[in-house]
């Protein structure tokens, strides 16, 4: 279809009354033919053609200003770049950005001979006498003949001969692993076909790996040994119970591999030892809202144990032969979450949560073999920003050397290391961003807003200071997600500085549901305290309204998945708070996908949401559903996107939610529906795609507030 010939209004959905009844309760769903399974439905994918044309058009006069804005995004970028190189064995791993390149290159390079053991100041060389790079794998040839491509799992064998790559080349998250021969990239028999991303070396011959039923549940683990056929691999453990789902990961000491199957409030482990794989143990036992998950080191398991009433997480230890005598390391406390521990030859470190904000605090550890008890006074590690984000990465385990990656708000993405001997943090990497960045003309602040109960809501900000007023008459983007007890850590995101340096103040509210001010956090932000969730985020908004960080017609939204249905959501609750709307990928037609135990994710989703089944879940899960809510009144500017293979929410959600605002809506704001057809949850794959769509959400937003420059608008 040629330009020229776009449809200018919007398309209208048929109707088809399709009518859904429980506890007397009668909803009538007219789109409910929207949704196909197998998303091949001719009508369907035409309707959503129609729905790409609508944007298409109605953003065609604003093209030139999105590919500017595009060219400025991209030229922060440093193209040609490589990571941190991690030290495994005799070898450095690191991956390789290339110039115009959409996907990175995995490589590696030998350490020296002489290289002494691992210090905070070991560099890899990279001269013309240094040993060669050798690229191991090309994600971009890889990608060549795909439109998506994504990989989940890049897994090297213990002895560094081997790598074990899980590969998704549509979006849907079921991947095809390959093994291949680390020097020469020689297939080492044939692939593994339909599995999840959870991938482990059970020493340098096998591999153990999860795979899910027929609504994406990773239910069962297998081992496979290297060469053999899939069909002869033996399943180590199914996990029939339809609430939980499997996941694998490795001990940081190589020496065990952990099997965790995990509900929403519930997570028990199984052990099994790389030198025995076939034989697969209990190390917690399974019990309703004790949730555990387990390190090791020496002669002992080190266990993190969350209960309804030890809410915040104990941490444990006890021998590994003797799984039932445990030792109190680090007690409960209420004001401190242990979110993570990580586990080295002589020390322990425990990623905390305090106040909102994360923490890392290392403690030196007895020798092997000597008995563990309680510990005392632990180091922590000292951050600059007044709100940041930190998170693990690997590390040697036989070091004391700490690796993590930080980030805040005006910081880009930086790798430290740490020598817990000496306190000594080393930058390893700082992401360069290019086109004049300068940190220092940056503000972040953390401000509490006060919630409908009182509660006080911790809300991040960051603005460039030589542009905002704060006078009532700044632009603003608020953004929030509020679920599974995630949290939205502020952290640095390049293209963010084009809406900085135009002048907007950036906002996150961590609002209740989220996990950003502890356990309790959550457990009041979700099944029938859900609509704290909502009510919180229109106070984060009200807040920076009265403090005249901006006003109701200089406020933008934005929300993705199940931060997408807080979107939904405080839309239909007070459209009259908001200019525009970005509701990414959203999860929005709450009431319907849980009633239904056929579509991915929704029986473990029950101990989140609630189970309609039950009619008091039904009627609360209803009070707040987007879909269900949606009414005759005027609702701001929204962009709505979805991906059509999206295995997390069905592209029908959306759908479904837009066709119904069409209907409703008594304004003549823009509504947007923006459908990719080849991509999933996580959207496009390449690093240059995800900033085009960055550049089209950024030119809604400044389309919504009348702030496009005619001169970059070319003709509508």
């Amino acid at each position: 279809m040629s330009s020229h010939s776009l449809s200018k209004s919007p398309p209208v959905a048929k109707k088809v009354e399709h009518v859904l009844e429980m506890f007397g309760d009668v909803r009538v769903d007219n789109y409910y033919w929207l949704r196909d399974d197998s998303r091949s439905d001719p009508e369907i994918l035409s309707h959503l053609n129609l729905e790409k044309n609508y944007t298409d058009s109605v953003m065609s006069g604003t093209k030139k200003f999105e590919d500017e804005l595009f060219g400025e995004i991209k030229g922060r970028v440093k193209e040609d770049d490589i990571s941190a190189p991690i030290r495994r064995g005799e070898y450095y791993y690191y991956k390789r950005y290339l110039e115009g390149k959409e996907y990175v290159q995995h490589c590696r390079r030998l350490v020296p001979t002489s290289e002494s053991p691992a210090s905070v100041h070991d560099t890899m060389p990279t001269g013309p006498d240094a040993p060669p790079e050798h690229v191991i794998l090309d994600e971009n040839v890889k990608a060549l003949d795909h439109s998506f491509y994504s990989i989940g799992a890049f897994k090297v064998s213990p002895n560094n001969k081997f790598v074990a790559y899980a590969e998704d080349t549509k979006g849907d998250e079921i991947y095809t692993v390959y093994v291949i021969d680390a020097k020469t990239g020689v297939p080492v028999g044939k692939p593994l076909v339909s599995l999840t991303s959870h991938l482990a070396w059970a020493g340098d011959e096998a591999l153990v790996y999860v795979t899910m039923d027929e609504i994406l549940r990773p239910d069962k683990v297998w081992l496979h040994k290297l060469g053999a056929d899939q069909s002869s691999d033996t399943c180590l453990y199914h996990e029939k119970d339809d609430m939980f789902s499997l996941e694998l990961e490795a001990s940081e000491s190589k020496k065990f591999l952990f099997v965790s199957s995990e509900s929403k409030i519930t997570r028990f482990v199984f052990y099994l030892e790389v030198s025995k794989p076939e034989e697969l143990r209990v190390l917690t036992p399974r019990v309703v809202g004790i949730d555990s998950s387990v390190s090791h080191r020496g002669n002992h398991f080190f266990i993190r144990r969350r209960t309804d009433e030890l809410f915040n997480s104990e941490l444990l230890a006890c021998p590994v032969d003797n799984t039932s005598e445990t030792t109190v390391l680090i007690p409960h406390r209420e004001s401190v979450k242990i979110q993570d521990v990580q586990l080295f030859t002589d020390h322990l470190v425990v990623y905390e949560r305090e106040n909102g904000l994360p923490k890392i605090i290392t403690y030196r550890l007895p020798a092997v073999g000597e008995p563990l008890k309680s510990l005392q006074s632990g180091q922590s590690v000292d951050f600059i920003d007044p709100v940041y984000s930190v998170d693990p990465s690997e590390a040697q385990f036989s070091s004391s050397i700490l690796r993590f990656h930080y980030s805040s708000m005006r910081t880009p993405p930086t790798v430290y290391d740490y020598d817990m001997n000496t306190g000594i943090s080393v930058l390893k990497k700082i992401e360069t961003v290019l086109g004049g960045f300068d940190a220092s003309n940056y503000v972040t602040e953390r401000k509490w807003a006060t919630a409908s109960d009182g509660t006080q809501i911790p809300i991040s900000i960051v603005y460039r200071k030589n542009l905002v007023k704060l006078d009532g008459s700044d632009l603003l983007l608020l953004y929030g997600y509020g679920s599974y007890e995630i949290c939205i850590d502020p952290s640095f995101k390049a293209s963010r500085l084009s809406l900085l340096d135009r002048g907007f103040i950036f906002a996150i509210a961590h609002i209740r549901g989220g996990g950003e001010m502890g356990r309790q956090w959550y457990e009041n932000g979700k099944l029938l305290k859900k609509r704290n969730t909502f009510t919180d985020f229109i106070a984060s908004a009200e807040y920076l309204i009265e403090k005249k960080y901006c006003s109701k017609e200089k406020l933008c939204i934005d929300g993705r998945s199940a931060g997408g249905l807080l979107i939904g959501a405080v839309l239909n609750m007070r459209p009259d708070l908001f200019k525009a709307a970005i509701a990414g990928v959203p999860f929005v037609d709450v009431v319907t996908t849980m009633l239904d135990p056929t579509i991915p994710l929704t029986t473990s989703e029950w101990e989140e949401w609630g189970d309609p089944r039950k009619e008091e879940f039904y009627f609360y899960m209803k009070s707040y559903s987007p879909v269900d809510n949606v009414k005759a009144q005027n609702y701001p500017n929204i962009l709505v996107t979805a991906g059509l293979n999206d295995p997390r929410v069905m592209y029908s959600e959306p759908a479904k939610f837009v066709a119904k605002l069409r209907e409703l809506k008594t304004d003549d704001n823009i509504l947007l529906f923006k459908c990719e057809l080849g991509a999933g949850h996580f959207s496009k794959s390449g690093r240059f795609e995800r900033l085009q769509e960055d550049a089209f959400i950024y030119t809604f937003i400044l389309k919504a507030l009348n702030l496009i420059p005619a001169s970059a608008s070319g003709h509508s």
